[in-house]
């Protein structure tokens, strides 16, 4: 499986000639779902659902698809009919040759007077990649590698290691990371690398890894 890095919260995930993309947010790069067979999309928010990525993906490829939670579902399904599926916890697909589990219900509390909205993870390849979304889900199977939100205003860095040392993943790496400057990226690589108790890493928009 290859892993590319795009920018903020959104990877591609490719793996036998066909890919899949997670969270094309208004972040991310113009084109982050272009050339999907597949995407996911966590919830709602604009850094990670971007109604316009999505239709020019689907427009672009009559056999891509969507699958997602029903708060973005219902704002993109009509002009799609049969391409974009709704899903919740504990559901389990196939999108473009990856098994994917869904886990989790609700984003992380931005503030007790803000109102929390659905937040969906995603399992994919019994656990080869986790992508939490805006939570800090622990899914209930051992993850290889979790994509970290790393830093958000919902969350700390004291939250983010203890994230990663309840999931143990064999790595972590960075997303979420848009609001994050160069100036603060060694504190975070130090801290997370050496109190995670999981191999920390880095990419930058347009890196990719191989899983």
């Amino acid at each position: 499986m290859k892993l590319t890095k795009m920018a903020h919260a959104c990877v591609r995930l490719e793996k036998d000639g066909r890919t899949l993309v997670v969270d094309p947010g208004g972040f991310s790069e113009t084109d982050a779902a272009l050339g999907a067979d597949a995407i996911l999309v966590t919830h709602e928010h604009p850094d990670h659902f971007d109604e316009g990525r999505l239709r020019a993906a689907l427009e672009a490829d009559p056999a891509a698809e969507i699958w997602t939670l029903r708060s973005v579902a219902e704002k993109i399904a009509a002009a799609f009919p049969g391409r974009v599926h709704t899903v919740g916890h504990g559901d389990t697909f196939t999108a473009a040759g990856f098994d994917v589990q869904v886990h989790g219900e609700l984003h992380a509390v931005i503030h007790p007077d803000i109102p929390r909205i659905t937040n969906v993870g995603y399992l994919i390849d019994g656990g080869r990649v986790f992508h939490p979304g805006d939570a800090l889900t622990v899914p209930d199977r051992p993850v290889q590698t979790l994509m970290l939100p790393v830093m958000a205003p919902w969350s700390k860095i004291s939250e983010v290691i203890d994230y990663v040392r309840e999931v143990r993943p064999q790595r972590a790496y960075d997303v979420h990371d848009a609001l994050l400057t160069d100036l603060a990226r060694p504190i975070y690589d130090r801290q997370i690398g050496a109190l995670g108790g999981a191999e920390h890493l880095r990419l930058a928009p347009g890196e990719s890894a191989a899983l």
